[in-house]
């Protein structure tokens, strides 16, 4: 009697996924940055706001009964939402999405990027859906449930789904590839909400201000570019590495290691809790300037910007509206900051190592931080924007650093879900940082302090989370040796034997071994037969970066366009 064939794996398993001898690794990054620059939209939102608290009353909103409850409010169809109900939506965006990846990034592992990207990707577009239904029918709720919650949980599957997959193809440049993927998701904004500009510009009717065709247009568009990305995920087989490379010998860099920690051990280590630190503190900082960077830079200046000597509150609605036009040229600034920052800093990570360059960000920013408040009281625009500059660099660089930093303390194996518990730490310094900016600014005005002073106490405040940080990065130490898996742990959780586990082992020893013996430094090339050479550029490589970078390339235009009106 015939043996039982064993059923094959389906297309979207982890297995099927697995890349081919002669696959190019650089296709990975443009199929990340597909999915990140369409999540990447979330940053954008607020394009949405000021239209969607107009729909019933047009140029004059009409406001809801001051007596009308709260579950009256979000079902009601004949007054406007406000825009701080609205705000609720960017909320959800950041709580579900650390909290969507801290549940499903074990799963992620084990049903590999490609169908977590399309779930991703069903999520996000799904979720737009909804809320253009919500939009059309007037009800609030669908607006949350939609693009906050189950759009949340979009971001966060998206958002980590490419991050294991990147370390592993990119063991030489941790740094650079997680930075390439994740700087999508700082530059969705950029592309989105010009985009959406023009779609509502398109759409809207003297009845509709076109929100509700604008979501779905958008999803359809997103869908595209998500499903694309995610079907063009590939994962190494077990053993690969790059041609040339050798891991540095672990009496190198004691914060590298070349082993695996469990995800169910890992956040049960003091490491992992002092990453957590790193990263909520880092981020704080960091998001509260960036939500109140346009208000900050016209409330700081006043008629400085256009060249009066004029408190903020002096001004009239026309010299009103010409800071305003610059103070949208200092946050689109800051959002190319952010995006370079995290392609820069997480480059140079791989060259400084993880652990120097976040001492970096928390004492140069401190420095910055704390510099801030002279720059404003000297009227110095240009510094002041050269300073907050800089410091978003650094916010953007901790987002994408932070991968590579928890490769090299817990290994590959769990990184991705290692990663998704890590987020909670964004989850929670998206309420923290906006909450600590936005009272010491009413705080400060409550008891008088002029508008241009308001910030101050802020900025001093801000450095004092930038030093809890540095110190919980300079008690970072490599994992004690109770907390990594064995042989047979690594063995039984990649599905193969124990002996082909120390086989791999042992070949990286021994090519380490010859690099010392032939007196090159570890990050020299030498020819190996355990490793594969990288393929040729090719078309298809050259149409998926042209694919991201098109698109990318006119937002920054847009973007840069627009900070010109700084300068002037």
């Amino acid at each position: 009697m015939d043996a039982a064939v064993a059923p094959q794996p389906s297309f979207l398993s982890r297995e099927r996924s697995i890349a081919s001898p002669t696959f190019n690794r650089w296709l990975v990054p443009p199929a990340a940055l597909a999915v990140h620059l369409c999540i990447g939209m979330a940053y954008g939102f607020s394009v949405f706001w000021l239209p969607l608290s107009r729909i019933v009353g047009g140029a004059a909103p009409k406001e809801c009964p001051a007596d009308m409850g709260f579950f009256q409010t979000i079902v009601a169809t004949n007054c406007d939402w406000k825009i701080s109900m609205l705000g609720w939506t960017f909320t959800l965006f950041f709580v579900l999405l650390g909290s969507s990846a801290a549940i499903f990034g074990h799963w992620l592992e084990t049903a590999g990027p490609r169908k977590a990207g399309l779930a991703a990707a069903f999520c996000w577009c799904g979720g737009l859906l909804i809320s253009a239904l919500g939009v059309y029918l007037h009800q609030i709720w669908m607006l949350w449930l939609g693009s906050g919650v189950i759009g949340g949980v979009g971001l966060g599957l998206g958002y980590i789904s490419p991050v294991s997959t990147l370390i592993k193809w990119f063991p030489d440049r941790r740094g650079l590839a997680t930075g390439l993927a994740i700087m999508g998701f700082g530059g969705g904004a950029m592309i989105g909400a010009p985009l959406a500009d023009r779609l509502m510009g398109y759409f809207a009717t003297p009845t509709s201000p076109g929100v509700w065709q604008t979501f779905v247009a958008l999803a359809g568009i997103y869908f595209i570019f998500m499903v694309s990305g995610s079907l063009g995920y590939r994962v190494p087989a077990d053993g690969w590495a790059p041609k040339g490379w050798t891991p540095p010998a672990p009496a190198a860099n004691a914060m590298v290691t070349h082993r695996h920690v469990h995800l169910d051990v890992a956040w049960k280590t003091p490491q992992f809790w002092l990453l957590w630190g790193v990263l909520c503190l880092n981020v704080s900082a960091g998001i509260g300037v960036l939500g109140m960077a346009s208000p900050m830079l016209q409330e700081v200046f006043g008629g400085k910007l256009i060249g009066l000597d004029l408190g903020f509150d002096a001004l009239n609605a026309d010299q009103k509206k010409q800071i305003a036009a610059i103070a949208a040229g200092f946050t689109g600034l800051l959002s190319l900051c952010n995006i370079g920052g995290r392609i820069g800093w997480a480059s140079a990570s791989d060259a400084f190592g993880r652990k120097v360059t976040y001492a970096i960000f928390f004492v140069l920013g401190l420095a910055l931080y704390a510099a801030a408040p002279f720059a404003a009281k000297g009227g110095l625009v240009f510094l002041f924007v050269l300073l907050f500059a800089v410091i978003i660099t650094m916010y953007g660089g901790g987002f994408a650093t932070i991968p590579a930093y928890l490769a090299d303390i817990f290994g590959t194996h769990y990184v991705g879900a290692i990663h998704g518990r890590l987020l909670t730490a964004w989850s929670t310094a998206g309420v923290l940082g906006p909450v600590l900016v936005n009272y010491i600014r009413e705080y400060q005005l409550s008891i008088g302090v002029p508008r241009e002073a308001a910030y101050n106490q802020t900025m001093y405040v801000l450095a004092s989370l930038l030093l809890a940080g540095l110190v919980c990065n300079l008690l970072v130490r490599p994992v004690a040796e109770k907390y990594y898996m064995t042989d047979e742990e690594v063995a039984a959780e990649k599905k193969t034997s124990v002996a082909a586990v120390k086989q791999e082992e042992e070949e990286i020893h021994a090519d380490f071994e010859d690099f010392l013996e032939e007196g090159l430094e570890p990050h020299d090339p030498v020819p190996s037969v355990a490793l594969r050479a990288a393929p040729r550029l090719s078309p298809v490589l050259i149409l998926s970066w042209l694919a991201v970078g098109v698109p990318l390339a006119w937002g920054v235009s847009i973007t840069l366009l627009k900070a010109m009106a700084l300068f002037k």
